[in-house]
C-alpha cells in the first residue's frame, strides 16, 4: 500500500531577531533567506521549501512582529500577521537567552484570534542553562495553549529532527507544490538583491541603519557571463558616502563578497554593477515601498 503524500504551510513568526531565518535555512538545507545580528533584517514572506519522499513543507519566514515607526514597518508586520490565514501550521519562535516581554504578549493576543495550530519553538537553547529554559516553558505555556513545545538551537541544529518530525505530523494531506530540487519559489531579481542587501549590513554594521533598499535594475545572461545592473538606496547622503567608502572601497568590497555568493547561487561568472543613490525617506512613502517590491499579496 502506498504510503500517503503530506504537504503543507507553515509560518515561522516571532519577535525580531529570534533566529527566524536561521531557522528556516537549516530546516531547508540551503540559504533562502538573509540573516545578519542585526533585527528586523527580513522584510518580505521569503519561503523555503523542504521535499522528501513522502511530504513537501512550504516554510514561510515572516518579519519580526514589533510595533512599527514607518510604512516600511507597517508593511513588515503586516506581512508576518496576513501569513497566519494561508498556513496550516504557525512556529512561534522565542529566545532563550531572552525574557519574556510586551513584544510576546503583543504576539500571543494576535494567535489567540486564531484556529491554526501553534508550536512554540525555543531558539538558542545552545546560550543558556536548562533551568532557564524550563522557566521559559512554564512562564509561556501558562499563558497560551500550544499545540507543541520544543527547545532547539537553530545554529547548531540540536533537536531539529524532532522538530521537523513533530511538524510532518500535523500536516494534512496533499499534493506536492514544487519540484523536489525547488527550494524557494523567489524570483532571481528578489534573491540577488536579498544577497546584496545582506553584504551591505555586514559590511556597514552599525553605521548604516534599515533605510537601505536594493533594486536590481537588470539581468543579461551573455554568453558565460551573467551581467546584473543593480541600484542600492539610502535616505541620506552621509548614508551614500558610508556604503561608498573611500575611494569607493567599502561599496568594491561589498560588490565582491556579494559577486561571489550569487556565483555560488547560479554555478556562472558574475559581473555585478552596483550604484548607491539618494531616496529622501523612501520608508515613509507608499509609492517608493512598492517600487522596491514591499506591498500586500
Amino acid at each position: 500500500m502506498k504510503k500517503e503524500f503530506k504537504s503543507g504551510f507553515v509560518s515561522i513568526i516571532g519577535r525580531p531577531n529570534v533566529g527566524k531565518s536561521t531557522l528556516l535555512n537549516s530546516l531547508v538545507g540551503a540559504k533562502v533567506a538573509i540573516m545578519s545580528d542585526k533585527p528586523q533584517t527580513t522584510r518580505n514572506k521569503i519561503r523555503g521549501i523542504l521535499s522528501a519522499e513522502d511530504y513537501q513543507i512550504v516554510f514561510i519566514d515572516t518579519p519580526g512582529i514589533h510595533k512599527p515607526r514607518h510604512k516600511l514597518g507597517e508593511f513588515m508586520v503586516a506581512s508576518a500577521v496576513n501569513s497566519f490565514k494561508e498556513v496550516d501550521l504557525i512556529l512561534f519562535m522565542v529566545d532563550a537567552s531572552e525574557k519574556v516581554g510586551a513584544g510576546d504578549e503583543y504576539i500571543m493576543n494576535i494567535l489567540r484570534e486564531v484556529s491554526t495550530p501553534v508550536f512554540l519553538v525555543i531558539n538558542k537553547i545552545d546560550l543558556v542553562k536548562k533551568t532557564v529554559i524550563m522557566e521559559k516553558i512554564i512562564s509561556l505555556t501558562s499563558k497560551f495553549d500550544f499545540a507543541e513545545v520544543v527547545p532547539v538551537s537553530a545554529a547548531t541544529g540540536e533537536n531539529l529532527e524532532t522538530l521537523l518530525r513533530l511538524i510532518v505530523q500535523y500536516m494534512p494531506q496533499g499534493p506536492k507544490y514544487y519540484p523536489d530540487d525547488m527550494v524557494t519559489d523567489n524570483p532571481e531579481k528578489f534573491i540577488i538583491a536579498e544577497i546584496i542587501r545582506e553584504k551591505i549590513l555586514k559590511t556597514t554594521r552599525d553605521e548604516v541603519p534599515h533605510s537601505v533598499a536594493v533594486q536590481v535594475e537588470d539581468i543579461q545572461n551573455k554568453g558565460n557571463l551573467i551581467f546584473i545592473m543593480s541600484t542600492i538606496y539610502t535616505e541620506k547622503d552621509s548614508q551614500k558616502g558610508i556604503i561608498i567608502g573611500n575611494n569607493g572601497q567599502r561599496l568594491k568590497e561589498i560588490g565582491r563578497e556579494a559577486r561571489l555568493e550569487i556565483e555560488n547561487l547560479f554555478g556562472n561568472k558574475v559581473y555585478l554593477d552596483l550604484w548607491v543613490k539618494v531616496k529622501k525617506d523612501w520608508r515613509k512613502k507608499e509609492g517608493a515601498l512598492q517600487q522596491f517590491g514591499y506591498y500586500q499579496e
